[in-house]
Order: structure tokens, then C-alpha cells, then sequence
């Protein structure tokens, strides 16, 4: 005859509770499902066409915009996609931009702009790598240095070494306004 007990027991003889197992692997067996969904989902972010976004628009993730956004875009670890129905007015920071809509305002990308086919870019870009379609629209000036995050700091790198010897000279000159009033003196 079949004795429940018997029939749950583990091999090692270890008694387990008969409740247990018959709820955990259910409970198990869905978890899995929403990580899973949820890790697909983070990888692939769209805002649709109907969409309007007005201010400032962060992420840590890989975005197509569908629909209009004016302000700032900041994906500086990822990739943007404007897609065919995209209308872009904002300054644009990613490691790659491919543009297959509109995208009015400079666009800095730490790797490639790609501007596609009936793509169009109204604004100024600085990337390493450019690459612009037979089709696509571009007005602008192109910047293709080596590391876009480098090009930000320049100037902040540039503007701290200038006062460093600003007053390194004006102590040089005000040495020799000393010697005047001292030779005056004489």
C-alpha cells in the first residue's frame, strides 16, 4: 500500500513536509517567469508615438523614441534610437545615436552617430565616429574627436591651468613693481 509520508521522503530519509513541496515548486515556477519578463523589459524601452516628453530625460538603459521629446536626452552609457517617427528638440548625450526621425540640437556621443536614410540632424555633432546616409539630412558642424567625454572636459581642463599661471605671472609683475618704489626711494 502507498503511505504518503513514504512517498515524499527524500532519499537520505530525512522526513519533509508534505504541504512544502507541493507549494514551493508553483511558487518557484512563477518567479522565474516575471524576472525574466522584467529583465526583457529593462533591456527594451520604447516611447511611443503618441508620446510627448518636455524636460530633462535620464537613463541607464537603451532607448527608441517614437515620439517627441524637447529638452535634454542623457543616455551616456547607451544607445538611442530616434526612430522614423521621432521628433527630437534637445541636446543629445549617448554612447551611440542612430537617427531615423528628427533630431533638432546638438548631439554628442561618446562612440557613433549614424544618421540613417530620411534621417535628419539640424544641430552641431561630436562623436569619434559619424556616419551620415545617402538620404539623410545634416546641417550642422561635425567635431570627430577621438573621445566625446574628453571634449566635455576639455574646457574645464583648459580654464584651470589658464588662472594657474595668470597668477604666477601677476606675482612675476608685482615683483618687479617692488624694485621701482624701492629705486624710487634712492
Amino acid at each position: 500500500m502507498w503511505k504518503r509520508d513514504e512517498a515524499v521522503r527524500p532519499p537520505s530519509g530525512q522526513p519533509a513536509a508534505a504541504p512544502q513541496p507541493t507549494q514551493a515548486p508553483p511558487a518557484h515556477a512563477s518567479a522565474p517567469r516575471p524576472d525574466t519578463s522584467l529583465s526583457i523589459e529593462r533591456d527594451i524601452v520604447n516611447i511611443g508615438k503618441s508620446v510627448v516628453i518636455k524636460g530633462e530625460l535620464n537613463g541607464s538603459e537603451d532607448l527608441t523614441i517614437e515620439g517627441q521629446v524637447e529638452g535634454t536626452i542623457q543616455l551616456r552609457e547607451h544607445v538611442l534610437t530616434i526612430g522614423p517617427n521621432g521628433k527630437i528638440k534637445a541636446q543629445v548625450f549617448a554612447k551611440s545615436v542612430i537617427v531615423l526621425g528628427e533630431v533638432t540640437g546638438n548631439v554628442t556621443a561618446s562612440e557613433k552617430v549614424d544618421i540613417r536614410d530620411k534621417g535628419s540632424v539640424d544641430g552641431d555633432i561630436i562623436s569619434p565616429r559619424v556616419a551620415i546616409a545617402e538620404g539623410a539630412h545634416f546641417r550642422g558642424s561635425v567635431d570627430m574627436q577621438r573621445k566625446a567625454a574628453a571634449a566635455a572636459s576639455a574646457p574645464t581642463q583648459a580654464a584651470k591651468p589658464a588662472p594657474a599661471p595668470a597668477p604666477a605671472v601677476a606675482s612675476q609683475s608685482q615683483s618687479q613693481p617692488q624694485p621701482q618704489p624701492a629705486g624710487a626711494r634712492t
